[in-house]
């Protein structure tokens, strides 16, 4: 008698724990964070997690420790690891060292890159601004856009800046920018052009006017979106803890 084949439910969950990455778990709990779907505080169970994703726990527990290096998760030995706290100052900080950084990274692209790395760059930029002018593109796929000829700019820059660079966009990536600029005064094509102008130019303090102003504007959308939610205001609610066991009395 044959085997009967998997069940339809039970197959994709196969093929998705075969497929599924503990960076693509990590980047999915992390725009659930983002997205206020998992609230401050809350406990991560490494059995939902897999349950979810269709993976095993050491996939889990990797895709937890990503998060906890990004500063979304803590994790405390014996209790297990929970949503971090997130608060505006926090993530004021943070797009403000972005700011520098990107700064730094345009100024380094136009002192150092060649002819064509620079023309592929400004070509780039050029399908930013046509997709930005079309009105068909979406905020998300412009950030991301917008992240790509970043990593160029950043993958000049000396390797302490570019270690730097990827820390702190570890900790605001997709960092309620993209709901943001859907929601407010969208992308910030003017400070995109102001660097375009800098870089097919070689000017290093245009170029980083530029690079600044533009992450400048992120960080003001992403202020404005966060305060108006009640993001990151209050102290989160205290993390569930175990009971702890109770000792067994001795017999009289």
């Amino acid at each position: 008698m044959s085997s009967r084949s998997p069940e339809p439910a039970a197959r994709k969950r196969s093929e998705r724990a075969a497929s599924a990455t503990a960076a693509d778990v990590a980047d999915a709990v992390r725009r659930q964070i983002q997205d206020g779907v998992l609230p401050p505080g809350d406990w991560l169970r490494e059995p939902r997690i897999c349950a979810e994703f269709g993976v095993g726990r050491s996939i889990a527990r990797s895709a937890l420790r990503i998060l906890a290096d990004d500063g979304l998760v803590r994790i405390e030995e014996n209790r297990g690891a929970f949503v971090a706290a997130t608060t505006v100052q926090e993530v004021f900080d943070l797009y403000e060292l972005r700011a520098g950084l990107y700064g730094v990274a345009a100024r380094f692209a136009c002192m150092s890159t060649p002819a064509a790395f620079m023309a592929e760059t400004l070509e780039l930029t050029d399908i930013l601004f046509e997709d930005t002018e079309s009105g068909r593109t979406s905020a998300e796929e412009l950030v991301r856009q917008s992240e790509v000829i970043f990593s160029r700019l950043a993958s000049v820059a000396s390797p302490d800046t570019q270690r730097m660079i990827e820390a702190v966009r570890r900790k605001t990536r997709w960092h309620y920018s993209y709901v943001g600029l859907a929601e407010g005064s969208g992308p910030p094509i003017d400070h995109w052009r102001v660097l375009r102008a800098g870089l097919a130019a070689r000017d290093p303090a245009m170029a980083a006017d530029g690079a600044r102003a533009i992450i400048h504007h992120t960080q003001n959308e992403v202020m404005r979106l966060m305060i108006s939610r009640g993001l990151g205001l209050r102290k989160p609610p205290p993390a569930v803890a175990s009971a702890p066991a109770q000792k067994r009395r001795a017999n009289p």
